[in-house]
């Protein structure tokens, strides 16, 4: 057999070998990190009741989130784990000793570090803005049908936005209220304070918000600044609550963030900004963000080679611990990068 057959033979068993673990490896972490939401995923089973086929779309739209930091990772220990069977199994003297060097067993880690870039690229470029958008549109479609979970009776509810809502009684059925007080601070300096013996809860689905329309109540507004405070009775009053980030449990924003953007969208936000505030920044951070992550394959992929090589079975161990020691430490400068840059 002539030594060009031999070498493509043996790039393509290195290929095959590295998909197995790989592939192990990806549906391990998934899972793994997954379990880190199952908090937030039962808090949302018991709050809202939750369909089986909600919650695993749910736990579908962040899994590309989770996939930018698991693939970069698969790639390296299916690599590292590839080459110390081979080390263990004596593969590698037994290359050797064909005439095939160390330099010629690259290649193939190259090919499979940029399948993995190009692979977590794509996650990264078009997976995380689809699952994150999806993600928050599912969360805000599951909080406006069912609204009677978000409010407790007789407890100050502050679920929404710059608002403290205290309901008496509450039929889940009609969804009307009954003794309403409302505590609205969302204007500066002025505090409004609204009570009505009834009320409704109305959607509005298309502004994203939850109309709460009160009978037959009074509105006292206290401006601060002036120092004045105005009363008014009223017949039909409706307020408008916002699901958007605050305190309570329904934090959902409808303005999108930068994870939810694509490149293009980015590049866009980044080219017209007209000062470089922190939300400029932030699109800064999440446009480099999406190309980093990506060559962590190719960074960590060429490191595994020689850990896999150097180290056989008797120190199997220490060479995985290593190569998971490079690993964290490259992502705790990735991390430490995106707080300087954030501060």
């Amino acid at each position: 057999m002539s030594r060009p057959v031999a070498v493509t033979i043996v790039h393509r068993y290195l290929m095959k070998e590295f998909f197995q673990p790989f592939l192990v490896n990806t549906v391990f972490f998934s899972f793994i990190f997954l379990m880190t939401q199952i908090l937030e995923i039962t808090n949302m089973v018991v709050n809202y009741n939750l369909r089986l086929s909600r919650i695993v779309l749910m736990m579908l739209y962040t899994l590309p989130f989770f996939l930018q930091f698991i693939l970069p990772m698969s790639v390296m220990l299916a690599i590292l784990l590839t080459f110390l069977r081979m080390s263990g199994d004596n593969e590698i003297t037994a290359l050797k000793a064909g005439g095939i060097g160390l330099y010629q067993l690259l290649p193939p880690a190259l090919l499979f570090a940029a399948f993995g870039c190009l692979l977590t690229g794509l996650v990264s470029w078009y997976g995380l803005p689809w699952g994150r958008t999806n993600f928050k549109q599912l969360a805000l479609e599951t909080a406006q049908q069912h609204l009677d979970a978000l409010i407790k009776e007789r407890t100050f509810n502050d679920t929404f936005k710059g608002v403290m809502l205290y309901v008496s009684h509450m039929d889940p059925a009609s969804r009307m209220l009954t003794d309403v007080f409302i505590e609205d601070q969302r204007t500066e300096n002025i505090v409004t304070t609204v009570v009505a013996p009834s009320g409704n809860l109305l959607n509005d689905v298309s502004r994203g918000k939850v109309v709460l329309r009160l009978y037959n109540g009074m509105i006292s507004q206290v401006d601060v600044d002036r120092r004045s405070v105005n009363t008014v009775q009223f017949s039909t009053y409706d307020i408008a609550l916002d699901l958007k980030p605050g305190k309570g449990r329904a934090g959902i924003s409808t303005s999108k963030s930068e994870e939810e953007m694509y490149v293009s969208e980015l590049l866009h936000h980044i080219r017209t900004a007209a000062i470089r505030d922190s939300r400029y920044y932030k699109l800064l951070l999440e446009f480099h963000k999406k190309f980093s992550l990506p060559f962590a394959c190719m960074a960590l992929g060429l490191l595994a080679v020689p850990l896999g090589i150097q180290f056989k079975a008797a120190k199997r161990s220490y060479g995985i611990g290593l190569g998971m020691g490079f690993f964290l430490l490259y992502y705790i400068l990735l991390s430490a990068g995106w707080v300087f840059g954030e501060a």
